[in-house]
């Protein structure tokens, strides 16, 4: 029998294998995992409950199918109790177990790429993967690390660029609720009324378009975290709903009556100064207290210079993994050009920066001559006289148009002249408005 259901499950293209004792099996179980088990209930030796204990023993998420005679379906529940996927009723027809064991595979795939997914996440977020060479940042980050442990709301502020939805993330991935979802709203996108309906929901014909009801950003964030970036340009009529949400731990949907409970943590993120926004009137002082339970400032960019040749050399990596290059590093004067600049847009713009670099690169070595180039003018561009972004803006659309200009506007030679793929070359065209 279990050669035949082998022989089955192959044939539809599943690697499939068969053992007749269990005792083999298990052992086998140890050398080499498998994504589904197939085992019958009643067998010589060790019985099915008994495969099904030692087999979640190995691998605790294993799905365990067992194949049992109508006398012993009460064993193959109560077996159902202890973690096995399902059963199978013999006789059966071959497509019930082909599904059966398709719908474990399918549950196995979803499981490994759950955990790979996490894993990345939390490698991506992890904080001790941050560059932090300075103090400022290393405080910033131990303070992440400790309110990631509370349900506190917290209010993360700075300069645009420096990071802070990077923050908020970190605040999530480590702290209980990563397994729920991480859900975020950008306030300053959404005209006032639209936000209302957006964070919090509405019922159907709660207003003209409003065909059916739909849950908002709080309710989809159930048992997780909702990040409000822009948090200092709602109005003051939403400020004052928005705290009553915030203490009462309950919302409303627009158009509706009855109030949900809420279990989600609350981050909010800003780049204006709210205190002084509270001492001009323009945001309530209630609320702001209520989303500076936990503050935490990122400080500029130019305020911690020790940090911008290793994140440089971070985003150098990247760089070059995501264009196929293999620039190696920074000449000198690049070096002293990128720690001397004040980097108004913070890290997003020193991040730009260097992969606009990396795509301009003629050498090994990422240098300043690699985006100081003549334009067709007379007058040269004088790289500390300007905005470094606006500076590589300006050369990295010239050095694209004159490779398209060289290869008569053939793009698969103007991407080899230019040492990057063609998908790459599309997107710089289309970023730069270049024809």
């Amino acid at each position: 029998m279990a050669e035949v259901v082998a022989m089955l499950l192959r044939r539809e293209g599943i690697d499939a294998r068969a053992h007749t004792e269990s005792g083999a099996l298990l052992a086998a179980l140890e050398r080499n995992p498998v994504d589904c088990l197939v085992t019958d209930l009643r067998m010589p030796g060790p019985d099915g409950l008994e495969v099904l204990r030692r087999a979640r023993a190995l691998d605790p998420e294993l799905p365990v199918i067992l194949m049992t005679a109508y006398a012993t379906v009460p064993t193959a529940l109560a077996a159902m109790r202890e973690g096995a996927f399902d059963y199978v009723q013999k006789p059966f027809e071959n497509e019930e177990l082909i599904a059966l064991v398709r719908r474990a595979l399918d549950v196995t795939r979803l499981s490994r790429e759950n955990r790979f997914l996490r894993a990345e996440l939390r490698q991506r977020f992890a904080l001790d993967g941050v560059v932090a060479e300075s103090a400022l940042m290393q405080a910033v980050l131990d303070l992440v690390r400790r309110a990631a442990r509370g349900r506190a709301t917290v209010l993360v502020t700075g300069e645009s660029g420096t990071g802070k939805e990077l923050v908020a993330r970190a605040l999530h991935y480590h702290s209980d609720r990563i397994a729920g979802p991480f859900v975020a709203a950008n306030c300053r996108a959404f005209a006032p009324g639209v936000l209302e309906s957006e964070l919090f929901g509405h019922e159907r014909g709660a207003f003209t378009g409003a065909e059916r009801a739909r849950p908002g950003l709080f309710e989809r964030a159930h048992g997780g975290t909702v990040f409000l970036d822009e948090i200092g340009e709602i109005d003051p009529d939403f400020q004052a709903k928005l705290l009553r949400v915030l203490q009462e731990r309950r919302v409303r949907r627009v158009g509706g009556d009855d109030e949900r409970e809420l279990d989600v943590r609350v981050v909010a993120a800003t780049n204006r100064d709210l205190r002084a926004e509270v001492a001009a009137g323009r945001f309530r002082e209630d609320l702001y207290f209520r989303l500076a339970v936990v503050p935490i400032e990122i400080p500029p960019l130019r305020e911690r210079r020790e940090d911008v040749l290793p994140l440089a050399r971070r985003f150098l990596a990247l760089a070059n993994a995501e264009l196929g290059r293999s620039i190696r590093g920074f000449s000198p004067e690049l070096a002293r050009w990128l720690s001397a600049y004040d980097w108004p847009g913070n890290v997003r713009e020193l991040e730009n920066a260097i992969e606009r670099g990396v795509v301009l690169a003629q050498g090994e070595e990422l240098d300043l001559a690699d985006v100081a180039l003549e334009t067709g003018s007379s007058d040269k561009h004088d790289p500390l006289s300007e905005g470094l972004q606006e500076f590589l803006e300006h050369a990295a659309a010239e050095r694209i148009r004159k490779a398209l200009a060289e290869a008569n506007g053939v793009k698969a030679e103007a991407a080899r002249r230019l040492a990057i793929d063609r998908t790459t070359l599309y997107r710089l065209m289309r970023r730069y408005g270049i024809e």
